[in-house]
């Protein structure tokens, strides 16, 4: 069993940094394991235009350490009335790397999401032709469904739909959380996609609620059951290139978090390598993380694998209770176990270094 692990430097396929102070204390901690980001874009108001989009990818540049290469890629924030000219502009440009759907009021900042997808049957169209990525929230807000049904009612009543009438459209349905989300990845075609998230694959509905409400676990989609846990980890360790990275790091204050209506989200960035390493190596599946982190990801989007290598080292390691001060306080999510892994930076490709293969 190795105690260092080195693989290609990996990508975050889904990733919140939102805006102003906050911005300014996460960016550093994802710019330090993370060579690219799809930045999502929720914020107050909302990244619809690419005039907004350019300015906010200026101020996310501002935030990166001097001595970072991060890339911030771009999306657009999907309304009733998008305009697929606009969104076709921002793509062809290279401003925008995809766009994304939120179900009207699924989760965090998402009021002004789409109320009815026929209303976007021009922008679907026109995505469609120009190869430009869908990333779905894929849940129904339908106030008569369970919130723990919900991802499987948008695949069953939406999604399915959407990829009738649009077979072209490139998708990615992200953070998925259900044992029936893996099985309609893995029985559709190439031209969807999924990302999990660290703590969808360490935590269950179980470690949230048993014992006492813990709401800096409670996110959205919401964790669910042991048994989609177990699904999701077989998934991501399978070495199916339909899986890859995508953290939904998503910083709330502490104040935000712990009070009589806690906001929604996870903050994993700091560690989140780390995390996906614990898991890959608790289902003795390391020769398959590159594949996930690094690899499958790119792919989709076209875009080349990075050079630099990430390194890891098996150890134990304390991770800080809080980071930041007064109301930009975060608590940072370390896994319901601590830390097993240790990163230790990221170095340039050696000529004959031996990394974990990825699965086919």
């Amino acid at each position: 069993m190795s105690d260092r692990l080195i693989l290609r430097q990996p990508d975050d396929w889904h990733l919140h940094l939102r805006d102003g102070a906050m911005l300014a204390t996460v960016v550093p901690f994802t710019a330090r394991q993370f060579a690219r980001a799809i930045v999502m874009p929720n914020l107050t108001p909302p990244v619809t235009t690419v005039a907004m989009a350019n300015a906010y990818r200026d101020r996310i540049r501002q935030a990166v350490p001097a001595d970072s290469a991060f890339q911030p890629l771009m999306t657009c924030y999907l309304t009733d009335a998008s305009d697929p000219n606009e969104i076709e502009r921002g793509y062809t440009t290279k401003v925008w790397a995809a766009a994304k759907l939120y179900p009207a009021h699924a989760t965090t900042n998402s009021a002004h999401g789409v109320t009815d997808m026929k209303k976007l049957t021009r922008v679907f169209e026109r995505m469609q032709r120009i190869g430009m990525p869908l990333l779905l929230h894929g849940e129904v807000t339908d106030p008569g469904v369970d919130i723990f049904d919900r991802e499987n009612v948008f695949i069953d009543k939406v999604l399915t739909k959407l990829l009738d009438d649009f077979p072209d459209l490139k998708v990615v349905l992200e953070h998925i959380t259900t044992a029936e989300a893996v099985d309609f990845l893995m029985a559709t075609s190439t031209q969807i996609a999924a990302t999990i998230t660290p703590h969808h694959l360490m935590i269950s509905r179980n470690d949230m609620l048993v014992g006492g409400i813990r709401p800096h676990l409670y996110c959205l989609p919401i964790v669910k059951r042991e048994r989609h846990r177990r699904a999701l980890r077989r998934a991501a360790t399978s070495g199916s290139a339909k899986f890859f990275l995508g953290t939904d790091s998503a910083p709330h204050a502490v104040h935000t978090k712990e009070n009589a209506c806690g906001c929604a989200g996870i903050f994993n960035a700091p560690f989140a390598l780390e995390l996906y390493a614990q898991v890959f190596d608790e289902e003795q599946a390391l020769d398959k993380l590159e594949g996930f982190a690094s690899l499958y990801g790119p792919a989709f989007y076209g875009l080349p694998a990075n050079e630099r290598q990430a390194v890891l080292e098996r150890g134990r390691s304390e991770a800080p209770r809080e980071i930041g001060a007064g109301n930009e306080r975060l608590l940072p999510f370390a896994g319901p176990n601590g830390l097993a892994w240790r990163f230790v930076g990221l170095v340039e490709a050696a000529v004959n270094e031996t990394r974990p293969r990825a699965g086919s």
